[in-house]
């Protein structure tokens, strides 16, 4: 979809940093121009460029509820090109089907398994089950106590060290805001420059309880 997305991962790679794109591995990347850039950045980068493919459910009548009839056979093939080339690749699945993780885990190996698919199931930072958000949902508070109480650590929730620009229709110029999941919440627009966004960002969303403190899950790779 985004045309200039092969020379946008080349620049950070260059640059010595790791690249993760989100992506459902379907028509936009199967063009031949794409293919072709894709190809030379895991043939020089290798590792350092990761695919995190959104596969909902790894059975293709859930997949195919969400993205539509035949969408999940279109993200294999886009996933078997992506393979065949030696790219690394993760997947982002959901939880809203009322199965347990193990169970879900269990299906998303077999599913690597039948397909020659290098993914580590059971790695959470590898096969993500997202949480699923409600912002109507009744979560608890997050509080400074929190963290003793799950045992983790601030720093490892990912606004603590992460931003996301992004440009609106319509408007002069870019904003950097302190979450993905959050574009059009005003409190969490942090500023129009990094430096305007370095202050501290409270966790008074109920996704941030949700999805990131409570849920354990990350945008990030």
């Amino acid at each position: 979809m985004r045309p200039d997305m092969v020379e946008m991962a080349r620049a950070a790679l260059t640059r010595g940093y790791e690249v993760l794109i989100l992506t459902n591995a379907m028509r936009p990347m199967m063009r031949k121009s794409v293919q072709d850039g894709i190809k030379t950045l895991v043939e020089t980068y290798g590792n350092k460029l990761t695919f995190r493919i959104s596969v909902d459910h790894y059975s293709a009548d859930y997949h195919d509820k969400e993205r539509g009839q035949g969408a999940f056979e279109k993200t294999l093939h886009g996933m078997r090109w992506l393979r065949d080339i030696g790219a690394r690749m993760a997947v982002a699945g959901r939880t809203v089907w009322g199965e347990s993780e193990a169970d879900a885990r269990s299906g998303y190996a077999q599913l690597y398994a039948d397909e020659g698919f290098n993914i580590d199931a059971q790695n959470p930072g590898i096969t993500v089950l997202f949480p699923e958000m409600d912002e109507t949902a009744d979560v608890p508070e997050i509080t400074t106590a929190c963290w003793g109480t799950l045992n983790i650590s601030p720093d490892a929730v990912m606004c603590a060290s992460s931003r996301m620009v992004g440009k609106r229709k319509g408007a002069d110029r870019p904003a950097v805001l302190a979450c993905t999941l959050l574009p059009y919440e005003a409190e969490f627009e942090l500023g129009p420059t990094l430096e305007d966004a370095e202050g501290a960002v409270r966790l008074n969303h109920p996704h941030c309880a949700k999805f990131c403190v409570l849920g354990g899950a990350s945008c990030s790779a």
